[in-house]
């Protein structure tokens, strides 16, 4: 048998992927029904073994701002929380985007608005997607839709926030966190030495000028000119990632006359409702973003062609639905199904749901 070969939930294949990946450094705070992520880390503690750092900040403020710091000596640095602390830490993530630093955040999230629930929820897509903070700046967004790829999308997450010098989030649930499945655990990867980022991220502070200017790593410009110029070029690179960087599944779509899109846990309760109305007949098919920005509109756009129909399911009031019927024009029709509260939402219920707007109407 494999030994990377693990049962565990989601929240605790997280922490292993950020020591193998060579993660420098975690800093958070502990919140339901994220807390397992910090927890284990704890447990495993490889400042021991890798020298990656693990502390809990005094809150989700501190915690960001010591990402931000991280961040700017090029190091590979990541944090977690859930829904209420995701919300704290925003204008540290706008501070982020704007410094043009990467990093991972990641949010596995629960009902609000409020304190709301513990109770898992999809209720953050606006606030990851359309900027939770100021100013125009973008999250590059990862939707995990198992334990798996809980594991898969950190290493993933730091390669992109790398390759873009821009933080990318992590967005997961309550459902995917807690739950337990097998995951074959990515390769130990060693931590980056100070000279290796001296080559490989010669914007950062690194304390050493020798042969180079000094690095200043802000998001302040006073000058309009020279912050309009700075926004411009956020625009483009943000343009290069909806270009090369779209990551999402389509299930049995080839023939499909009706489309469920869902993300995260609502996507794999779908594909079971997929089969369910398969069984009666009703030719369903599931696209499944997997980047939430940048999102897989020119697919959508593709798959309009052939449809009846599209149920966009989601564990909120209806967030997403607003960018498919965006991004379709709505040249078919585009309906809505959710739960709220905390309130999981079975097959059999996204199948009557499908049935009830469409088929029988």
């Amino acid at each position: 048998m494999n030994n990377d070969v693990k049962l565990m939930k989601g929240n605790e294949a997280i922490a292993h992927a950020a020591i193998r990946c060579g993660c420098d450094g975690y800093f958070g705070y502990p919140i339901t029904p994220q807390s397992e992520i910090m927890e284990t880390l704890m447990v495993e503690e490889p400042w021991k073994t890798t020298g990656m750092v693990v502390l809990q900040a005094e809150s989700e403020v501190a915690s960001i701002n010591m990402l931000y710091g991280g961040a700017g000596c090029g190091k590979k640095v990541m944090t977690s929380s859930s829904s209420p602390g995701v919300s704290l830490m925003q204008e540290g993530i706008s501070y982020i985007a704007g410094a043009e630093l990467p990093c991972v955040i990641v949010n596995v999230m629960r009902g609000g608005p409020g304190l709301g629930t513990i109770q898992p929820s999809q209720a953050d897509y606006f606030q990851t997607v359309k900027g939770g903070g100021h100013g125009d700046y973008k999250l590059i967004t990862l939707a995990p839709a198992s334990v798996q790829e809980m594991a898969d999308f950190v290493d993933i997450g730091f390669e992109i926030a790398f390759k873009y010098r821009n933080p990318v989030m992590i967005l997961s649930d309550g459902v995917i966190g807690q739950m337990m499945e097998k995951v074959v655990l990515p390769p130990f990867k060693p931590r980056w030495s100070n000279e290796h980022i001296l080559n490989i991220n010669p914007w950062a502070t690194t304390g050493k000028t020798v042969n180079r200017k000094q690095n200043i790593i802000t998001s302040l410009e006073l000058q309009s000119e020279l912050m309009e110029q700075n926004n411009l070029r956020f625009q483009e690179k943000y343009r290069q990632v909806e270009e090369k960087e779209v990551r999402y599944e389509t299930i049995r779509c080839e023939d499909a006359d009706y489309l469920i899109v869902a993300f995260g846990s609502c996507a794999r309760i779908s594909e079971k409702a997929v089969e369910i109305a398969r069984e009666h007949g009703i030719k369903a098919g599931l696209l499944r973003p997997i980047t939430l920005f940048p999102y897989p509109s020119k697919v959508l756009q593709q798959l309009t062609k052939q449809l009846k129909g599209i149920l966009v399911v989601e564990m909120n009031a209806g967030q997403m639905v607003e960018d498919v019927r965006l991004f379709t024009r709505e040249v078919v029709p585009v309906e809505f199904f959710g739960r709220m509260g905390g309130i999981i939402p079975s097959p059999e219920e996204v199948f009557h749901a499908l049935e009830n707007k469409f088929v029988n109407k």
